[in-house]
């Protein structure tokens, strides 16, 4: 059982990516997700998350408006779609998910998620 995440590469600033992070060998769809970032040099941060249904989403003040975070249950993926970026948003981005039952609100402390993928290497260039 694993989370990969992918979509992750070099853009200039203005730009856009779409990272995803698909889940094998077991449905996610009854866990709320989230992704994070760690810079170099520093404390890995949240960046969004969504409810297990994906009717609820929450983001750090850094990205609102400019990241959107999404999910399609049937495929077992969840996706950040990141707009106008910026340098400061360059990072490498991992996808988390909270397994535990019952618990379906998005949340972004770190320690309430259970399960991270690899990470995705995301440079923003000015």
């Amino acid at each position: 059982v694993q989370l990969q995440a992918s979509g992750g590469g070099l853009v200039q600033a203005g730009g856009c990516l779409r990272l995803s992070c698909a889940a094998s060998g077991r449905t996610f769809s009854y866990s709320r997700m989230g992704w994070f970032r760690q810079a170099p040099g520093k404390e890995r941060e949240f960046v969004a998350a969504i409810s297990d249904s994906g009717d609820t989403t929450i983001y750090a003040d850094s990205v609102k408006g400019r990241f959107t975070i999404s999910r399609t249950n049937a495929k077992n993926t969840l996706y950040l779609q990141m707009n106008s970026l910026k340098p400061e948003d360059t990072a490498v981005y991992y996808c988390a998910e909270d397994r535990i039952e019952l618990r379906v609100g998005p949340v972004s402390d770190q320690y309430e998620y259970n399960h991270w993928g690899q990470g995705t290497l995301v440079t923003v260039s000015a």
